[in-house]
């Protein structure tokens, strides 16, 4: 059995932090349904994605793929009803920070983004989705928040990145005018830790895939993974505006980079390097957190895992065997200053009485313990 341990003080003055990012399938085919589903207390995924929260313990928990609703009822009623009671065992955990925000899946563009000829559905709309704010995200905090101080770039449009990747041969020029980059959203979120404030830097780029030879999603990934490399590198994010006009990006202080990436470093469909663009930003320390079920699957699933040149035990998502296999696509990244002291991923071997929990998902969860 694999134990997670809870964070715990390193010295008087230097506490531990855990920060993680999970995108937990909260997702739902109709809008309202989520919000339904948590309204009450017997939804079977929602109590093992409450259940693997228990387990790790983070002080500050990104979820990816938690379907937005207006006015935090749904993250709410998460909180309420499956994070604050005790799940097979798991003690408790509140959260009496959070932030969610509107994202650009399922908002109709009013124009034809996938060249098919007509104009709605998913693939039209700024981010795929079949209805707003399907796929969102929400960031859970023990910490305060800096409200006032959140960033969010759900607006950005793709063509204002210098150098982008911008398929300009496959989107017409309506299509640049209006295109933004986040797929989802990028938001800021700075956390107030203490004596310290450290920015959670989190986002949800698109999958590279399910497009055509112009592989519009794969540099559309690539561009999305850029913009935190940029975001975090003084004199490269001058270009950056925030939705309420502020421009340039991070002057100071430590950040912690989160979310499903949906990019491996050597394996899968992303354009080359993507990932790379993150793992190797200014003041970026990878951790490389790993887990020992992330291995045994690799094994007995087989297929695609046996070409595959990344090592097994950093995989973080639970693929199709065929293609792509198992890939490492979920990162929570500190910088310099923060010292990463323990990280891991909540992928439980065959004998562990909590492998039950690794259906929760496609993806597992991610967590590093800092100090500063």
């Amino acid at each position: 059995m694999v134990v997670v341990a809870a964070p715990t003080a390193y010295a008087a003055d230097k506490p531990i932090t855990r920060f993680a990012t999970f995108n937990a399938s909260l997702n739902r085919a109709t809008e309202g349904e989520l919000l339904a589903n948590l309204s009450t207390k017997d939804d079977p995924q929602a109590r093992k994605v409450a259940e693997v929260v228990q387990r790790v313990r983070p002080d500050v928990l990104l979820l990816n793929e938690f379907d937005y609703v207006s006015g935090n009822r749904a993250v709410d009623a998460f909180r309420r009803n499956y994070l604050e009671v005790g799940q097979q065992g798991a003690s408790p955990i509140t959260y009496p920070h959070a932030f969610t925000a509107p994202v650009n899946t399922g908002v109709p563009t009013g124009v034809d983004l996938n060249n098919d000829g007509k104009i709605g559905g998913g693939d039209d709309a700024y981010g795929f989705g079949l209805f707003p704010g399907q796929y969102g995200m929400v960031v859970l905090s023990k910490h305060p928040i800096d409200t006032a101080a959140i960033r969010t770039f759900q607006k950005f449009r793709w063509a204002d990145m210098p150098n982008s990747l911008l398929p300009k041969d496959f989107y017409s020029k309506q299509a640049q005018e209006i295109l933004r980059l986040s797929s989802k959203s990028h938001w800021d979120i700075p956390i107030r830790t203490g004596r310290d404030q450290v920015h959670f830097l989190v986002s949800h780029p698109t999958p590279p895939t399910f497009d055509g030879p112009e592989d519009r999603n794969g540099k559309r990934n690539h561009d999305e993974i850029r913009f935190w490399a940029d975001y975090v590198n003084p004199g490269h994010g001058g270009y950056i505006y925030d939705d309420a006009g502020k421009r340039g990006g991070l002057r100071t202080g430590p950040f912690v980079i989160a979310g499903d990436q949906n990019a491996d470093p050597v394996d899968g469909d992303s354009v080359d390097r993507a990932a790379k663009q993150l793992l190797n930003a200014r003041r970026v320390i990878d951790p490389m957190p790993y887990s020992v079920g992330a291995v045994e699957a690799a094994r007995v699933q087989g297929g695609a895992n046996k070409d595959h040149r990344g090592a097994p035990w950093l995989d973080t998502g639970d693929f199709n065997d065929k293609s792509p296999g198992n890939l490492r696509i979920d990162y929570v990244l500190p910088s310099w200053p923060l010292v990463p002291v323990r990280a891991g991923v909540f992928w439980e071997p065959s004998g562990s009485p909590l492998a039950r929990l690794n259906d929760a998902s496609d993806h597992h969860a991610v967590w590093v313990d800092v100090i500063r």
